[in-house]
């Protein structure tokens, strides 16, 4: 089955047995205390007592009962983490309840780890509204939450939510704390039984920032994914760049693809290396590139002639065949966009896939970290650098990194060597990730030497100035090798002596995932970086 596509631009909260616990309130006691009988809710029966003085006073029972409730509030599973997540994540929040202010106020002072103001609107019983399941209040959150209501998500664990948010025509949530209870999901968009999976379904629904779609999110589309075919050596999973295919007896096919949307003086030489070393990770050599162009309208043909002479050249320095593609004026993009698909082949037995990593394979790293973020930000940013103290001369050297993007020098030493494991390019958010990357396609931990990762002086400068992280920066150029340790101090020199820095980072460890970090002083933390750190400069 096929998933219905949603998004979610805000998140609308039922109180007790949402994000407290189901049993804060005892609901037959209350509908008992103020004679409500059954099959009405407790609010409609008191809305209809003729007798003011009586209503009064059973109002104020019910006032009562509810306070006593919210001073024992005990939080629901997750609740802290669901709602802590979504405030990081800034997606705004409100509580739907039929009870008090006062009463919210009270459970939420019991919540010490859920701060009140993450709560954007609190809507209860005290406002002229008509009480859920009318849809009254999702309407008058939507409007508070600067939401469109068919983008909202309502969350509760009874029917009244679940119908409140569908009256309103905005998404349904039913959390189902209890399977042994009546069911009261009918309707629902989404039905739950804990709020950590609430969270990663809200997950999805998110509208993501640019870059890499994240490596958990990455894995739940590419779970669906079914590879039929034997042929299929290597395929689609977390840390694969590319793809591998049995050809024939001896022959492997390699296949990657990655789009460009560089400015133009950049995109040629980025189309055609960033295709290609994804292919020579695999332990083939890049033959044949077909591109796929897409021009902005207004450009002319001496434009889009240009750069398919200067892919042409880039192409021929690396003996690489610019074989075809397609060219189109869209006015879908704003810039040039190069994608590009590269193929390259190798024999089986010189294939080279991250699976075969072994315990006690040493992790090399070449040249330092962060080479491509260091001459992108010095190309675009420039300016900033200046005004935070770097010459004009500093920068030129910056922006001259990104010739250096390239790992086919490398690459190309590496699959001589019996004892390499698994290659993997460091690119999009640093060598943090790619780490991890790695790791998670080797299905292996791996140990990390923080104080041995490689810096350029240059790269540290720029990053100061700037408030980044050079390990969450993007750094092509940057080649992970999981080597033998009987082979990995003669690889080394090999690649040392063609002119290419290259150091000892870590090792390879038991199957598993994750990274252990070991710094100067003792353990120590690898950063995660949900999106590269170049995406945190703002553009003025």
């Amino acid at each position: 089955m096929v998933a219905k596509p949603f998004r979610i631009g805000g998140v609308l909260f039922d109180f007790d047995g949402t994000l407290t616990v189901p049993a804060a309130l005892d609901f037959p006691a209350i509908r008992a205390a103020v004679g409500c009988p059954p099959g009405i809710g407790v609010l409609e029966y008191l809305a209809g007592v003729a007798d003011p003085e009586e209503r009064l006073r059973k109002e104020a029972i019910l006032d009562e009962m509810e306070i006593e409730a919210a001073e024992q509030t005990v939080e629901n599973a997750g609740a802290t983490e669901l709602v802590e997540a979504l405030h990081r994540l800034g997606v705004p929040m409100g509580i739907l309840t039929r009870n008090t202010r006062r009463s919210v106020d009270v459970s939420l002072a019991m919540l010490p780890g859920i701060d009140p103001d993450w709560f954007h609107v609190i809507v209860t019983r005290d406002l002229p509204l008509n009480p859920k399941p009318l849809p009254d209040g999702v309407h008058y959150a939507a409007e508070r939450l600067g939401v469109d209501v068919a983008d909202l998500l309502v969350v509760g664990d009874f029917a009244f939510d679940i119908e409140a948010g569908k009256r309103a025509g905005a998404l349904a949530m039913y959390l189902q704390n209890d399977p042994s209870q009546p069911f009261y999901g009918q309707g629902a968009d989404f039905v739950v039984h804990s709020l950590a999976e609430a969270l990663a379904v809200i997950r999805q629904g998110l509208p993501l920032p640019v870059g890499k779609l994240p490596a958990d999110l990455l894995e739940k589309a590419l779970s669906g994914v079914a590879v039929t075919d034997p042929s299929v050596l290597v395929g689609a999973a977390i840390g694969e760049d590319a793809a591998a295919v049995d050809i024939s007896d001896d022959e492997v096919l390699v296949l990657a693809s990655d789009p460009v949307t560089l400015a133009a003086d950049a995109l040629s030489r980025y189309a055609v290396l960033v295709n290609a070393n994804d292919v020579a990770t695999s332990g083939a050599v890049p033959r044949w590139l077909v591109t796929t162009l897409l021009f902005p309208p207004g450009s002319t043909a001496s434009e889009i002639g240009a750069l398919i002479a200067e892919i042409q050249a880039v192409c021929s320095r690396y003996g690489i065949s610019l074989c075809g593609g397609h060219t189109e004026i869209t006015d879908a993009v704003t810039r040039p966009v190069a994608v590009g698909t590269m193929a390259g082949t190798a024999r089986r037995s010189d294939l080279i896939d991250k699976r075969g990593m072994r315990e006690g394979d040493r992790i090399l790293l070449t040249k330092g970290v962060a080479v491509e973020g260091t001459g992108l930000i010095a190309r675009e940013f420039g300016d900033r650098l200046l005004a935070g103290g770097m010459t004009a001369a500093e920068v030129a050297a910056c922006v001259a990194f990104l010739e250096r993007i390239g790992v086919l020098e490398e690459a190309a030493i590496a699959r001589t060597f019996a004892g390499v494991n698994a290659l993997h390019d460091v690119t999009e958010g640093g060598v943090a990730t790619a780490l991890r990357e790695l790791g998670a396609a080797g299905g292996r931990r791996l140990r990390l030497h923080l104080d041995r990762i490689p810096i350029y002086p240059e790269t540290a400068r720029v990053c100061s100035i700037l408030g980044l992280d050079p390990l969450g920066l993007i750094g092509s150029g940057s080649l992970l090798i999981a080597c033998a340790p009987a082979e990995a101090e003669a690889l080394a020199g090999v690649v040392a002596a063609a002119g290419v820095e290259i150091t000892d980072i870590g090792e390879a460890l038991e199957e598993g995932l994750g990274v252990e970090v070991l710094g100067a002083g003792g353990p120590a933390e690898l950063p995660v970086f949900e999106r590269d750190e170049a995406s945190r400069i703002e553009r003025s």
